[in-house]
């Protein structure tokens, strides 16, 4: 049995270290090296190329290497084998720690502030209001929203949850499917998405979803914050948002397209914080006893821990 690592953009020496560590005795191998195509029954993947999965006649399953899996449903030579992917404490800690930093940071009005400092200005006009005072509106339920959605709870935030399909979470208020999205938009002043990208939350971040954000709370206008998919957004409805007052700010760690491009206006905007899709990096030691336990288990069971359902995409 060998496993083959496909990844693009990452340094392959980490993992290199973390899979020498924790399995010395596996046959692993790194692509473009794939040797013998029949000896790979295990594919560790993120973005890999279209194709590159084709031809491999023993492939028993593949795994992503992160939370998604969009970067493989748009792969039509998508080999017809279970597909799994990564949910593990490591990655949900990070998630977590991303969007109770960013809803701190439009919360507390920091992006003001530092526009004051860069000008000299001793700023004590703002009015910071209590946590308590701020609805915020977290988009996905699933571990990562769930977990985020207890810590900003914990700090004091009126935190509400939407969702593709009905969730229950004792003391926040839960919102599902189209009926529940306007009613779930107007109540919030910072919006978290960690949704992931299908068919249906394509283009769902638009001009009409900022349009039904919260006007009447103590900020000076709505927050967006995306930690989830790059496709949910419409970049261009973003920054039409912001200059009309439909966004007061934003945080954005995904892109329609990535590496988001130097000539992107959201790069220069004074009320945009970009950060480069790191909210939940992969780390290799993690990721790897993550994904060999997988195999251990799919060995004995046939069946992924962390199965992806095809049909609805994650």
């Amino acid at each position: 049995m060998a496993i083959l690592f496909i990844f693009t953009g990452w340094d392959p020496e980490p993992w290199k270290k973390a899979v020498a560590k924790l399995a010395p005795e596996r046959d692993v191998r790194w692509w473009p090296e794939v040797g013998d195509p029949k000896d790979i029954e295990y594919a560790l993947v993120w973005k890999p190329p279209h194709g590159a999965l084709q031809n491999m006649p023993n492939l028993k399953a593949i795994m992503s290497m992160g939370a998604g899996v969009d970067f493989l449903m748009d792969d039509p030579t998508l080999p017809n084998v279970p597909l799994g992917r990564i949910i593990d404490p490591n990655l949900t800690m990070r998630m977590t720690e991303y969007v109770v930093l960013h809803v701190l940071l439009h919360h507390r009005q920091q992006i003001e502030l530092l526009e004051a400092q860069r000008k000299g200005v001793w700023h004590k006009s703002l009015i910071q209001p209590a946590a308590c005072d701020v609805r915020v509106g977290v988009m996905g339920l699933g571990v990562l929203g769930s977990d985020a959605v207890e810590k900003l709870r914990s700090l004091g935030f009126q935190v509400a949850g939407w969702s593709r399909s009905p969730k229950q979470i004792e003391g926040v208020e839960c919102f599902a499917g189209p009926e529940g999205f306007k009613p779930f938009l107007n109540r919030t002043d910072i919006l978290v998405c960690l949704m992931p990208h299908t068919p249906e939350t394509h283009g769902l971040m638009n001009a009409a979803a900022f349009r039904e954000l919260a006007r009447d709370g103590h900020l000076k206008g709505p927050a967006f914050i995306n930690a989830g998919r790059g496709k949910i957004q419409v970049e261009k409805d973003i920054l039409a948002a912001l200059d009309n007052g439909d966004l007061y700010s934003a945080s954005l760690d995904v892109f329609e397209e990535e590496p988001l491009s130097p000539d992107s206006p959201l790069w220069r905007h004074p009320r945009v914080i970009i950060t480069p899709h790191n909210a939940s990096d992969s780390e290799p030691e993690a990721v790897t006893k993550n994904i060999l336990a997988q195999i251990d288990t799919f060995e004995r069971t046939g069946k992924l821990t962390h199965a992806v359902d095809l049909k609805r995409g994650y």
